[in-house]
């Protein structure tokens, strides 16, 4: 029997992207160092569709039709290099190779210029979704050549999440692009993640609403604007109650957040490009800080407060709830804005529109909201940020004195709001005429004669702090 696609590593996610592969009507041919996991997933879940078993990586290249499609789903870093450089020798030029793990978008850049020179394709992909989601349809962003696009797509396709009778899947672009718009896609959601969470804390600490209530406040949420999994995940959590205690689960669990690196590299990426994703970098300090146990403890007892005795306002749950809106929205537009910067510096022809869609469905940041940014983006004017489509720059205004007031009420009561104000900051930051860069610009050229521009002339200059503060215009030295 001649496999469509074979898949090597067959923990949870590879298992699950086998299992919906065979749904589909695919031959799957499945490997695994250990041939006990293969005969696990094949005594369990046999059934599913066609399967082919095999031992070794040869005869697992030996099951599959040309041009071979090998899809490996292991632990990202040295343990795909590995597997690569075991199948590499083994596959025909304009086979593909698959990577389909949380692996950094510069390896997969990497890997796949490395392969081409041996006319073998590499495809990075970026997979939402979760285990559910590998099983039932996940959000899918594959990178690499067209040509290798043309070859896999059509399974992609085919097992990828369906909104509107579209499949959230489509080609991003060349080598590392698949990885790298995941990569933002995970951004986004640990600032979504952390915004829910201040707002939760906002309506527990401030306005002192217990997480039962809270869970029916997230259900009715979850039926407007703000209707998205997190959303309808977090209203779960709040409604649970711990069957040893009957406390509320969110009580008895510890309030230290863990992260597995996407949020992290989507920062330093970000700084890299020099892109402001002020919002996704304060969600990863927040989970950080949060696991800081001991220095929170001592805290508690060395650290002053200062709280003032302020009134919640009244409306106050509707002020979160607007202030969580526009905090989201920021959240895409960072993250949007960096997919722009990115693009500019990789030579990749990323269509925002369409990765937007490829959110609707299948990942974790699948959200109502979505449904107006693919909109946005789609125009025949597209907007140089989301914030200034002109549909959300009306929703920011409608809501802009509730996330002040929110805000506000938050820094008197001492509740920390990351992300809430960050967000604020980054808006008010675009939309003010005039800036304090001036002066950081004034202290550098003192310390570092490394020059400025004037508002009234062309050119560069430099001020001779330490004669007679004169000015000069600076010479180009590049």
């Amino acid at each position: 029997m001649s496999a469509h696609i074979g898949v090597t590593g067959l923990a949870v996610m590879g298992a699950n992207l086998a299992r919906n592969l065979a749904r589909n009507g695919f031959t799957v041919a499945l490997h695994n160092r250990s041939v006990e996991k293969t005969d696990a997933l094949l005594e369990k879940h046999g059934g599913d569709g066609d399967f082919v078993r095999t031992e070794t990586l040869q005869e697992l290249v030996d099951s599959l039709e040309k041009p071979r499609r090998v899809l490996i789903m292991v632990k990202a870093g040295k343990p795909v290099d590995s597997v690569i450089e075991q199948l590499e020798p083994l596959l025909e030029p304009g086979d593909i190779i698959i990577d389909a793990g949380n692996s950094h978008y510069e390896d997969t850049r990497r890997r796949e210029a490395a392969l081409a020179a041996k006319d073998l394709h590499f495809v990075g992909i970026g997979v939402s979704g979760g285990e559910e989601g590998a099983l039932n349809g996940p959000s899918i962003m594959p990178g690499g050549s067209r040509e290798s696009y043309d070859a896999l797509g059509p399974l992609l396709e085919k097992i990828a999440a369906h909104v509107d009778g579209k499949p959230c899947c489509a080609w991003i672009g060349t080598d590392g692009a698949g990885h790298f718009v995941k990569m933002v896609h995970n951004g986004i959601e640990y600032a979504d993640m952390q915004v829910i969470g201040e707002a939760f804390d906002l309506l527990r600490s401030g306005a002192g609403i217990e997480p039962a209530e809270q869970a029916k406040i997230f259900e009715e949420w979850n039926k407007g604007d703000l209707a998205s999994f997190l959303i309808e995940i977090s209203a779960e959590v709040l409604g649970h109650v711990d069957a040893k205690t009957g406390k509320p689960f969110v009580d008895v669990m510890v309030d230290a957040a863990g992260q597995k690196g996407t949020g992290r590299w989507t920062v330093i990426s970000a700084l890299e490009l020099g892109s402001p994703t002020s919002g996704i970098a304060e969600s990863v300090f927040a989970r950080a800080l949060s696991s800081q146990t001991e220095q929170r403890q001592l805290a508690q007892e060395l650290l002053a407060g200062g709280e003032a005795a302020v009134e919640v306002p009244e409306g106050f749950v509707e002020d979160v709830r607007q202030a969580l809106y526009a905090s989201k929205l920021v959240s895409y537009a960072q993250g949007l804005d960096m997919l722009t910067s990115a693009a500019k510096e990789y030579g990749w022809d990323l269509k925002l529109d369409e990765i937007a869609s490829l959110w609707r469905g299948g990942c974790i940041i699948r959200a109502e909201l979505l449904k107006e940014i693919t909109k946005a983006y789609a125009a025949a004017e597209k907007p140089a940020n989301l914030l200034f489509a002109p549909a959300f720059t009306k929703a920011i205004a409608d809501v802009l004195p509730a996330w002040r007031r929110v805000v506000s009420t938050a820094v008197q009561l001492g509740i920390p709001v990351p992300v809430f104000s960050s967000s604020l900051a980054y808006y008010d930051g675009l939309r003010r005429k005039r800036l304090p860069a001036a002066v950081i610009q004034g202290q550098r050229d003192l310390f570092g004669a490394h020059t400025y521009g004037r508002v009234d002339a062309e050119g560069t200059f430099h001020t001779l702090w330490g004669e007679d503060k004169s000015e000069i215009e600076a010479v180009d030295t590049h």
